[in-house]
């Protein structure tokens, strides 16, 4: 099917094939004639299947009919995430490219008087993440009375962290009449809460089923003790024809440690999570989008919002506690009919959490077990870590120092000469009396 047969205009037709697209995927198929006829919609869909396109370009279709008597704020968008908040502002953006629009992201961590000069000149489209625009708001610098479209994205990420309070406060704001689309990677009891709360008779779609994996992903277990991890990732990225790898880690200190040691071993690595700043974070994925980066090593709330194409495998350096995390992990591989591989590294202490990512899914993931895994070689001592590679911090956030081992430069025999500490200093001064 056409885009052209959704019922889209042509400039906006035009925008999208100009993107490359030319068919819309079954979530797109089955949202926008029903969004353009103007209902509510709840959208449940795995990651990866076009749901950003579902909700954006009837928005836009309707800007491009309708155009706007007067000015305010017409359409907003509320993601969990920066890089989210930025993926949905250049959809739009490049969707709309031969229409007469302003678009602009709002998020935390970025020039807050920036965004005030823009509002100041008028935007029809906002794309938010929570917490800044409420910050916006509160000093009345955005106005959403005017607000046709609301867009709740990500919603099943808005409880985990956190943000649900924040988006109550937001649709507070929003007029009664207004049209309101609700997408989600899963649908928990708590969305359907919300969405019973702030939709309006909504039609509900569902692709996929909500507990499988992407079906185009192939899955496999390491079975692999928690000091050899690092050695199993250094062989498998040695060995096996793996493009664009996408690994995640547990913790953000974790995520840092591993690409410190992927780097040092002359892989090129860099670390993305919520304790990079904002130029750091599009500098990574940049970086990894183009191909100078081999891996990115991420933690599940950074990686949220990655919008990269042709990722070829993600590794579960550590195995989600939750299954529904499995699910979005593996949903950025395998996008869009692609295939894609999934491997995770399970310690014997992290089979209870294999378990249940099993009995979620009704899978039962083939094991591998590598008897005779080789050590990976340590990086020769004052060695610089690969251009890219994030320093490893401490359990403060301080950078971490590395301590010399022994036989290299750490034992005693090594060390420089240092002089009597105070307490035999004193010793030796009461043998030899006072005076001496």
């Amino acid at each position: 099917m056409p885009f052209k047969a959704l019922g889209l205009s042509d400039p906006l037709v035009q925008g999208i094939l100009a993107t490359g697209f030319t068919a819309p995927t079954d979530i797109q198929a089955k949202a926008i004639p029903l969004a353009i006829a103007g209902r509510d919609i709840i959208g449940c869909a795995q990651t990866g299947t076009g749901k950003t396109a579902a909700f954006v370009l009837p928005i836009l279709n309707r800007f491009d009919l309708h155009p706007a008597h007067g000015g305010g704020v017409r359409a907003l968008t509320v993601t969990p995430t920066r890089e989210l908040a930025l993926q949905v502002e250049t959809a739009v953006r490049d969707y709309g490219r031969f229409m007469h629009l302003k678009t602009l992201a709002i998020y935390g961590g970025s020039s807050m008087e920036h965004q005030i000069r823009s509002l100041r000149q008028g935007v029809d489209f906002i794309v938010a993440t929570p917490g800044r625009l409420l910050d916006l708001m509160r000093n009345r610098y955005v106005n959403l009375s005017h607000i046709e479209c609301f867009v709740l994205d990500e919603a099943d990420r808005m409880f985990d962290m956190g943000f649900i309070n924040d988006v109550r406060s937001i649709v507070a704001a929003l007029p009664k009449k207004r049209q309101t689309m609700l997408f989600s990677a899963t649908i928990s009891s708590e969305v359907k809460q919300l969405s019973a709360a702030i939709l309006d008779h909504p039609a509900s779609i569902q692709i996929g089923t909500m507990t499988s994996p992407v079906d185009t992903v192939t899955h496999r277990i390491y079975t692999v003790p928690k000091n050899r991890k690092m050695d199993l990732m250094i062989h498998v990225l040695g060995t096996e024809d793996m493009d664009s790898v996408l690994v995640f880690s547990r913790t953000k200190h974790g995520a840092d440690k591993i690409t410190t040691r992927l780097s040092r071993s002359g892989i090129n690595a860099v670390a993305i999570h919520s304790g990079r700043t904002q130029g750091q974070r599009l500098k990574a994925l940049e970086g990894f989008r183009n191909g100078r980066f081999r891996v990115m090593v991420a933690t599940d709330i950074a990686a949220r919002g990655i919008d990269v194409q042709g990722i070829s495998h993600v590794i579960n350096y550590d195995i989600p506690q939750f299954p529904e995390d499995y699910i979005h992990r593996v949903g950025r591989t395998g996008r869009a009919t692609a295939k894609g591989d999934a491997w995770s590294f399970v310690s014997p202490e992290e089979m209870q959490y294999l378990r249940k990512i099993e009995q979620f899914t009704g899978k039962h993931f083939q094991r591998i077990h590598l008897p005779e895994l080789p050590v990976a070689p340590m990086a020769p001592t004052g060695s610089r870590p690969h251009e890219g590679a994030q320093p490893q911090q401490g359990q403060d956030g301080t950078q971490a120092h590395h301590r010399p081992q022994q036989g290299q430069g750490g034992s005693h025999a090594h060390r420089p000469q240092q002089g009597p500490s105070r307490r035999q200093w004193q010793h030796q001064r009461r043998r030899r009396g006072p005076g001496r």
